[in-house]
């Protein structure tokens, strides 16, 4: 994907998810950035992200949006809450959820996407702290075609 052909979201500025934002910043991307703390975007903000103060928000200015979101509980709250990002996706997005969600609220988030016109991508990723650091993570992909 060219820099600047897409709007890009992130959701999840944890330990894995700031620096595989940064990436994309640095690879020339504009990037919607929300994190609950929001304290852990300033790196972002500063490398050129914006910051958005929900999900939702983030949802409203993005064509690809990506969760890196820790328990399910909290990727259920992202995706689903009062300002979640199912209140602001656009339909002909594409959603991809980077963390370890389990595959019954995978399910989920891939039915509530479709009935809105979007589409998503089941992304876990392997390799930890440092392979986000180092950009060398292996992503496991599955969605529709």
């Amino acid at each position: 994907m060219k820099a600047g052909t897409k709007r890009i979201g992130w959701i999840g500025a944890g330990v894995m998810g700031e620096p595989m934002c940064a990436h994309l910043l640095a690879a020339g991307h504009n990037v919607s950035v929300f994190s609950r703390s929001r304290e852990k975007t300033d790196v972002l903000v500063a490398a050129g992200a914006s910051w958005c103060d929900s999900p939702a928000r983030v949802a409203e200015n993005s064509d690809i949006i990506f969760t890196m979101v820790g328990t399910p509980d909290e990727v259920h709250e992202v995706y689903f809450g009062e300002a979640g990002l199912f209140a602001g996706l656009l339909a002909d997005s594409i959603i991809v959820d980077m963390g370890t969600t389990p595959p019954s609220l995978t399910l989920e988030i891939a039915e509530r996407a479709a009935t809105m016109g979007a589409s998503t991508v089941d992304a876990p990723v392997s390799g930890g702290d440092v392979g986000a650091c180092n950009a060398s993570l292996s992503i496991m992909a599955g969605g529709d075609a």
